[in-house]
């Protein structure tokens, strides 16, 4: 029996898993800028369900140092490859970018390089500065990579100011092996736990999430959200997991809309300052609602 298409899969989705398309028009001119600068967005390579929504809103969480990722996680669309020289006009034109669409909070993300030494953390850092300098009222989230517990490269984006350092721990400690080779659980946590101690005077909030769908359990995402708190995270947010190829892990089920609302209600009585929980959260979708003051 041939194997069913992504195609035939999408189609078979529950109805809460509907995409609601918007402004094409919109949604080629962001397309275009990006193009003209060079740029990469992870809205592109990941496959993000909320691409045609924030494109047409003209917002973007932009992808450094290279479409290509050393890491091989089951999950993700972004390719794995051979990986490239960095840019050292990407900054510059990132924060060209962030002037361009007018954003009060920019969202920066890249691939995992562990080929390089700092793991790209100055890179970061440059980009942070190039946003700041030429939008002096825009806020900085950076979402980054583990840095393979090099936490002196964590510190050089953690100097760098940004108001957010998200980290995603992605999934539970029983798939890591699965979902997340060459990733480490614990080694997450400390991560969010040493950019913690670095609020107020570096940064002002951490922030993490997951998805679901990969089999996990209630029980399981609890005692995350648990060691995330005993990490002093303030932000969490939670989606569901969509498979972007035949060749990624598969779907184990569709969490529903009610379950997502127990897990909000769950999180935030463990005291979060904001939790983001629904089928199509992303950890920079909505971003700038998860740091409003509370």
């Amino acid at each position: 029996m041939p194997r069913e298409t992504l195609e035939q899969r999408a189609a078979k989705r529950p109805p809460w898993m509907k995409i609601k398309l918007r402004d094409q028009n919109q949604v080629d001119d962001v397309t275009s800028m990006m193009r003209e600068l060079r740029l990469t967005t992870v809205c592109e390579e990941a496959k993000c369900p909320n691409l045609f929504e924030c494109w047409a809103d003209k917002t973007a969480t932009f992808m450094l140092m290279g479409e290509n990722c050393t890491r091989r996680c089951g999950f993700c669309a972004v390719d794995k490859g051979e990986t490239v020289e960095l840019d050292p006009f990407e900054p510059a034109h990132v924060a060209e970018a962030v002037e361009r669409l007018g954003l009060e909070h920019a969202v920066v993300t890249s691939v995992n390089r562990d080929d390089l030494d700092d793991g790209g953390s100055e890179h970061f850092a440059r980009t942070i500065r190039a946003i700041r300098h030429k939008n002096p009222e825009c806020a900085v989230e950076v979402l980054i990579p583990d840095f393979g517990g090099k936490w002196g490269n964590l510190q050089v984006v953690l100097d760098a100011g940004p108001e957010v350092l998200n980290h995603n721990v992605e999934t539970v400690p029983r798939l890591y092996k699965r979902a997340r080779n060459g990733s480490d659980f614990e080694r997450s946590l400390e991560l969010l736990r040493i950019a913690g101690q670095s609020r107020p005077d570096k940064i002002q909030r951490t922030k993490s999430g997951l998805m679901v769908g990969l089999g996990e359990t209630r029980e399981e995402l609890l005692e995350v959200f648990e060691r995330l708190r005993e990490s002093d995270v303030d932000v969490l947010t939670v989606g569901q997991y969509l498979q972007p190829s035949n060749r990624h892990l598969p779907i184990e089920r569709y969490w529903t809309p009610e379950e997502f609302a127990d897990l909000k209600e769950a999180a935030a009585g463990m005291g979060f300052l904001h939790v983001e929980s629904g089928p199509f959260v992303r950890s920079s979708y909505h971003a700038k609602g998860h740091v409003a003051d509370q």
